[in-house]
């Protein structure tokens, strides 16, 4: 951001020598006198080099404008620029990788130091010319946010049930609504130069504060009041380019390193007013004979110039944030290893900085940082604000009083209201006015976080004569706008703006920045890159397709092939097929389309490109792809399965399939943009596929289509597929050959027949018809991408809350809903004397621990030569019983990875070391019964209360001889302790999108891994996430556990002074994964203050300082440099090291009376009861789906009615050959396409249970054959009656023989079906990595499904050498088992293939199916869906894809 001046001083255009006549030397005293303070200039140089320096600055100034604003002077020698003071002329686009970070390095070594000095001068340099920068005052009054929240009748849970009477409901009747108060009339002003915290309890409204702000606002929320910057309304600029909102949810692309993402981000938001004041500012330093320090000014040209794909501004926020370190490392995800979770924090915060905009709005930026690391990035917004006159409004949850007293204001909020908005100097003022006061050593965050809740705010009131009566916030509200700063805030809201131009160059009126074609390359250079980047995926697909083509091509093979009747339907079967796989070869594009989606609209809505600028890219670059699919498929299908031998046909094939493919992904990607989710959009995409191939007029003929549906084949973009391969074959000449029962050719018989005896012409109409397809298919993708919004879950609130809202005297909030405002009723007292279940104290003892990765690519790329990558390095130390430890570092020193390392949660790396437990070896299967791990992220199923997920962490992880009233009463109590007993019955749901919020979300994990009663806990960050309130209570609780008895070690990133002081022990990491201290805090931290004040050169800490804060500056990398020591090596000469090993090699003895840790079972429960327990968990889980089971069940309700329609009667009607194709075409598609959709769908699911698995598999609550079989049993129901439904709507409208006998083998072949193909999608994601690779292989499956089904090739057909995989394919026997069952008993005459069969004898000779084998079809049907069952349980439990 301190781009921002230098963007505004884009076009320094360098130092203009006064005169040319002046002489150099009188030259070179101008600069000195004017910048005496810059030492690369001003200092030690002789008159020869000065002279030198002045030429080249004459020699810029010499220069064309356009030249002379990218050129500056730089050290000559990047690799000792302290040393050589020589120069060279340099431009600025053009300076490499390592001159911009060895630049960066040069300018700021010490982050806090040297960037203010950077600033400063900045600044000094645009004074020094009279130019006034732009600013950005922010108003807002009266402001008022309401959401509309649906009433919902019993617990507001999205069951079946509830989804289904919604649904009746919208249709018949409008839904009961009731509005809720975000925020609630509130005025203020958030001026420039000033930094302002906004501070108050999660769910009080600061988030929507922030969006309406900076523009960022859901549409669906109703907003009053005026919103105005320097005068103007919202209506009237665009406040989105005017302002950045950070967000506190972190959205990036995965496979895009930290330092593309700011690139790109820099790259599309352009340089701003930068270019303007530069221009101006070398225009008046031309005229008064200025020269400027040459590093300042080659900065400033740097981050001036538009349009660079690289820029010297990412280099210079990487440095200001830490991420240099990582700057060259993937972003990652939950399945793909990348930066850490603080990391991303930071990355997030960057991507909007690194942009031009002069307000600020930042939601939880600190979240996951260590309070160094949030002191560090706060001080350097402060420097912003103060030197460059920026406007900053910063939401914090844990501010540490160091932090918090570098905010010039304070925003005070609860309950959607402020309570104050003012100085930070004057706040106690008020609230002492208000008869409470602040006590010694707590932090002021903290307190008025605390004063204004209802719980604690009586420990503050300090009016000893007067009795205390409970202030509410309306209260407190009022009493702050009749006070002095109520009072005078309101003037100034009132009060007129006066416009300069200054202030209008702030302002942004255009929705993008830079030009539109410029954001077209930057959306299709990133796109080329993540193609690169997932180039696995699309090598995949192509080698799955040379597969696929080489099986199709060996099974319609020349040979056994001729030019007659009966061959023709097997080459119009082979074009099908050919079709099919190209069509679905595309369905993969959904997913990929999906995923992308949440970045992009939060970039679009923040106008960092338009639609059709991503859009366009997207579609342009699948080009390539489909001309490469279609290419290989006819190359090696053409000539081996024997189409007509002509060079101008092959080639005509080959377009044809090309605009068939791209179509098909067209066509997927545009349903993805409507759908905008997975399950939804796979619900489409399969409908969509099954209408394509229902109406391909294959599957039943043109002809034999009702005539009130024959407008579906010239809709579907298969007909033009179909149609252009049919004439390019059979109206060669070798098929003109005439029969001799009629007067027409094979060609035009078998083109009749099918009902597509078409013109030739119409062959290149199909080609241009299924480009418009395309064509039209992005259109709607661009449109659909430029209007839609994110889907977002509505607000439900139950009658019985509503009821109670009304009847209570304060007004309803958005918290209630969330539950986000506590309801402790916990104190320390109170936790006092709770139930305490039987468990054995037990130490972990750790020895010479190391820890190494294989060097990542991108760090090879720059430079590192070694082979590993060391994280953890000669790690000593132990964990005893009842002392709560906290494990502390800078962000990225290793904290996480210990604990990882100690659980034995690593699945990837080398480990050194040892590790003993209770003074034995660890065993990591009796470890996992004895400890808990709280994880960073809060991982659990989304689709179960609070309430339940804490009791069935109870009930497997429980001895099994506790009885189950006393397990009740436990989980009773750690829900009250861990203050979740309000919001017990509410979904844990998924993270950033429905559910919980984040601070309950992290009290659920504590609450999960505490009522196991373990021995052992480590918790990796507790309190992150949370208010100081929150973490206050969360940390009482957990001291009331570790004083138990219990081994407790914390993660912890910016605790408070109580917090910190809560702990025994420190274990502190320094960057590289080196212990620099082990030991106890000592009172009131005593013991650590005293050993790093007794280190040469560290700082005295001040009073009342946070001594976590202070540490942890003391010892960062910055200060280690400056002072000149390493503080790891300090640490190992100590007498506290030569304490800590004698320790270690105490208790790593055990002791005489005990013994090695053994259980008599692996788990507490038995199998039977692991398997009851996860069925319970996967029952309420799928009743409250809506989106997967109902989606499903309409879906199979949908294509019934559909194929009742289409083959409506056709049942009875046998007249030839093509009769008994349309009945097979409907039982074919059906089993297909109904099977296709749940295996589809499916995944999706399991992949989100997948990551919960990981989790609980780790803890040793169950085994995975458990879970596995759950998850299989669960599904039979929902498949029962998606058969019933089939069955019932198919079987009438078709037509079929009635027969009870033929009615149940028509239910039973479905049901069948659709467990294996459910059981199969199971297994796909069980074998794979990741969701979008299973995707892929999927279509792998359903292919071969497809060919090998008997309906394409029947069985006689079929080559000797293919036959075997005819009978291991499932669909073979599902088509067996309807058909022969319908009609294998069927004696009537009809006439096939120019000779008269009866029906049984037409299915014995043409397909091979024998009535008297319906038994053997009915056991290997059932076989099926166990074989795959049994394959997932397998895989889910041998295989593990998280990579940590």
């Amino acid at each position: 951001m301190a781009e921002l001046i230098g963007r505004d001083d884009i076009e320094s255009l360098r130092i203009e020598l006064s005169e040319l006549g002046r002489s150099l030397r009188a030259s070179f005293q101008c600069q000195n006198s004017s910048f005496s303070s810059n030492s690369a200039l001003s200092n030690g140089r002789d008159d020869n080099l000065d002279e030198e320096i002045a030429l080249q600055w004459a020699a810029i100034e010499r220069l064309p404008t356009f030249e002379r604003i990218r050129s500056a002077l730089v050290d000559e020698n990047g690799e000792n620029m302290a040393d050589d003071k020589r120069k060279r002329v340099i431009d600025v686009t053009k300076l490499g990788v390592l001159e911009r970070q060895m630049f960066i390095e040069k300018l700021i070594r010490h982050v806090e130091h040297d960037n203010l000095r950077l600033l400063q001068k900045m600044r000094k340099r645009i004074d020094n010319t009279g130019i006034e920068l732009p600013t950005v005052e922010v108003r807002y009054k009266d402001l008022s946010i309401e959401a509309k929240c649906q009433v919902v009748y019993g617990k507001p849970l999205p069951t079946l049930w509830n989804s289904f009477k919604t649904m009746l409901l919208v249709t018949l009747c409008k839904p009961q609504e009731s509005k809720i108060c975000i925020v609630s009339d509130v005025s203020g002003v958030i001026k420039p130069g000033r930094l302002t915290l906004l501070l108050g309890p999660p769910g009080c409204g600061k988030t929507s504060l922030l969006k309406a702000l900076s523009g960022n606002l859901d549409k669906s929320l109703k907003v009053s009041g005026e919103i105005t910057y320097n005068g103007y309304k919202l209506t009237e600029l665009v406040p989105q380019k005017t302002s950045a909102y950070i967000s506190q949810y972190d959205m990036h692309i995965p496979e895009m390193t930290v330092r593309e993402t700011l690139d790109f981000s820099s790259r599309c938001q352009g340089v701003g007013s930068r270019a303007a004041i530069m221009t101006e500012l070398s225009k008046r330093e031309k005229e008064a004979g200025i020269l400027p320090d040459p590093d300042i000014d080659t900065y400033m040209k740097a981050i001036s110039v538009e349009g660079q794909i690289t820029t010297l501004q990412t280099d210079y926020i990487l440095k200001i944030l830490g991420l240099d370190i990582c700057a060259d490392t993937l972003v990652g995800d939950a399945m793909r290893r990348g930066i850490s979770g603080g990391q991303k924090k930071r990355l997030t915060t960057g991507e909007m900085v690194v942009g031009p905009t002069r307000a600020l709005f930042m939601d939880e930026i600190s979240n996951g940082l260590d309070s160094s690391t949030t002191y560090q990035i706060v001080a350097y917004f402060q420097q912003l604000a103060h030197i460059t006159d920026a406007t900053i409004l910063v939401s914090l949850l844990q501010p540490a009083p160091e932090t918090f007293d570098l905010f010039d204001d304070i925003i005070l909020m609860s309950e959607g209201k402020i309570v104050y908005h003012g100085p930070r100097t004057s706040v106690l003022e008020f609230f002492e006015c208000c008869g409470f006061k602040c006590p010694e050593r707590k932090g002021v965050a903290d307190f008025l976080q605390e004063v204004i809740s209802r719980k604690d705010q009586a420990r503050y009131w300090c009016r000893d004569s007067a009795m205390y009566i409970y202030n509410s916030v309306d209260m407190l509200s009022r009493k702050f706008k009749e006070s002095v700063y109520g009072k005078k805030l309101s003037e100034e809201v009132s009060g007129v703006f006066s416009k300069s131009k200054s202030q209008n160059d702030a302002i942004s009126f255009t929705k993008f920045s830079i030009p539109k074609w410029t954001l077209f390359r930057a959306c299709m250079s990133r796109e080329y890159l993540l193609m690169k980047r997932n180039s696995f995926i699309y090598i995949f697909k192509s080698v799955q397709l040379v597969i696929i083509a080489s099986v199709a091509m060996t099974v319609f093979l020349r040979t056994r092939m001729g030019v007659d009747v009966l061959h023709a339907n097997y080459y119009l079967g082979a074009l099908f097929y050919a079709l099919v796989i190209l069509l679905v070869d595309g369905f993969p594009e959904l997913s990929l389309t999906v995923a992308r989606l949440s970045i992009f609209y939060k970039q679009r809505e923040l106008y960092f490109y338009p639609a059709w600028a991503y859009a366009i890219p997207s579609a342009i670059l699948k080009v390539p792809f489909s001309l490469l699919e279609a290419v290989v498929w006819t190359s090696l299908t053409y000539y081996v399965i024997g189409y007509t031998p002509e060079v101008g046909r092959f080639f005509r094939q080959l377009i044809l399939l090309f605009s068939m493919h791209l179509s098909s992904i067209s066509m997927f990607r545009f349903i993805a943009s409507v759908c905008r989710n997975v399950i939804t959009s796979t619900a489409v995409g399969s409908l969509s596929m099954l209408f394509s191939l229902a109406f391909g007029g294959f599957i039943i003929a043109r002809t034999s289509m009702p005539a009130w549906l024959r407008w579906g084949f010239w809709v579907c973009p298969l007909t033009y597929g179909e149609i252009g391969l049919a004439l390019n074959e059979f109206l060669a000449p070798r098929w003109q050959k005439v029969l001799p029962t009629s007067n027409m050719t094979i060609g035009q018989k078998t083109l009749e027949s099918r009902g597509l005896s078409f013109d030739g012409k119409l062959f290149w109409i199909s080609v241009g018809a299924l480009l418009g397809f395309a064509l039209l298919f992005n259109i709607g993708f661009i449109l659909a991408l430029s209007f839609l919004n994110s889907p977002v879950t509505r607000a439900i609130i139950s009658s019985e809350k509503l009821s109670q809202m009304k009847e209570s005297s304060e007004p309803i909030r958005i918290a209630t809903m969330k539950n986000s405002e506590s309801n402790p009723n916990t104190t320390t007292e109170s936790c006092k004397g709770k139930m305490v279940l039987p468990f054995e104290p037990l130490t972990v003892v750790f020895q010479d621990l190391q820890y190494y990765i294989d060097t990542p690519g991108g760090m090879k790329e720059h430079g590192y030569t070694k082979e590993k990558l060391q994280l953890l390095c000669d790690i000593t130390g132990a964990f005893r019983p009842g002392i709560l430890t906290a494990l502390m570092g800078v962000s990225g020193a290793g904290k996480t990875t210990l604990l990882d390392v100690l659980a034995g949660r690593k699945t990837s790396g080398y480990v050194e070391g040892e590790i003993r437990i209770g003074g034995f070896p660890k065993v990591q299967r009796t470890f996992a019964r004895i400890s808990g791990y709280c994880e960073q992220t809060d991982i659990h199923s989304p689709q179960i209360t609070v309430e339940e997920s804490v009791i069935f962490s109870a009930w497997l992880r429980l001895h099994s001889q506790i009885d189950s009233k006393t397990k009740s009463d436990f989980v009773k109590e750690v829900l009250e302790t861990i203050e979740l007993d309000d919001i017990k019955d509410s979904l844990v749901g998924i993270p950033g999108v429905s559910g919980l919020s984040t601070e309950q979300r992290k009290r659920l994990t504590i609450a999960v891994e505490l009522v196991a009663n373990p021995s052992i806990i480590f918790m990796d960050e507790p309190t992150t996430g949370l208010d100081a309130r929150a973490a206050a209570i969360v940390m009482r609780a957990i001291k009331n556990v570790a004083d138990t008895g219990r081994t407790i070690v914390c993660t912890i990133h910016q605790p408070s002074i109580d917090i910190f002081e809560s702990f025994d022990e420190l274990l502190l990491l320094k960057s590289g994964g080196s212990i620099i201290y082990a030991g106890p805090l000592g009172p009131q931290s005593s013991k650590v203050i005293d050993y790093f004040e007794g280190i040469s050169g560290v700082p005295k800490i001040k009073d009342n300082y946070n001594p976590a804060t202070w540490m942890l500056e003391v010892t960062s990398t910055s200060s280690e440099a400056e002072l000149d020591i390493d503080f790891a090596q300090i640490y190992r000469n100590s007498t506290l090291y030569q304490d800590n090993r004698q320790l270690v090699n105490r208790l790593s003895i055990p002791p005489s009376d005990s013994k090695v840790l053994h259980f008599p079972t692996r788990f507490p429960l038995n199998g039977w009861g692991q398997f009851k327990a996860c069925l319970w968990k996967q029952h309420w889980s799928y009743w409250r789906s809506p989106a997967y089971n109902l989606n499903r069940f309409l879906h199979m309700v949908f294509s019934s009615l559909v194929f009742g329609a289409l083959f409506w009667r056709q049942g009875k009607k046998l007249d030839n050959q093509q009769s008994l194709f349309n009945i097979l075409g409907a039982i074919f598609s059906a089993v297909l396409f109904c099977g296709i959709n749940n295996s589809s769908s499916v995944l999706p699911y399991v992949s989100t249970e997948r990551s919960v698995l990981y989790r609980e598999r780790f803890a040793g609550m169950y085994a995975s054959w458990a879970y596995a079989l759950a998850q299989v049993t669960v599904e039979i129901p929902y498949i029962l009656a998606q058969s019933l439904a089939y069955t019932i709507i198919t079987y009438p409208m078709i037509g079929y023989y009635w027969s009870a006998y033929k009615v149940f083998w028509y239910f039973y072949t479905m049901f069948c079906t659709l467990l294996y193909f459910n059981y199969l999608g199971m297994l796909l994601i069980a074998i794979t990595p990741s969701f979008p690779v299973a995707a892929i292989l999927q279509s792998t499956f359903y292919t071969m499904f497809n060919l090998f089904a008997g309906f394409l090739v029947p069985r006689p057909q079929i080559p000797k050498w293919w036959i075997w995989f005819y009978y291991i394919i499932p669909t073979s026997w599902t088509l067996n088992g309807v058909l022969t069952s319908q009609y294998g008993d069927i004696e009537k005459e009809i006439e096939v293939f120019e000779e008269t069969k009866t029906v049984a004898k037409f299915l014995t000779d043409y397909f091979g199916f024998h009535h008297n084998r319906l038994p053997i079809v009915a056991v290997v049907l059932a076989l099926y869906p166990i074989v795959f069952a049994t394959l997932f349980a397998y895989c889910i439990g041998k295989l593990n894809f998280q990579k940590r």
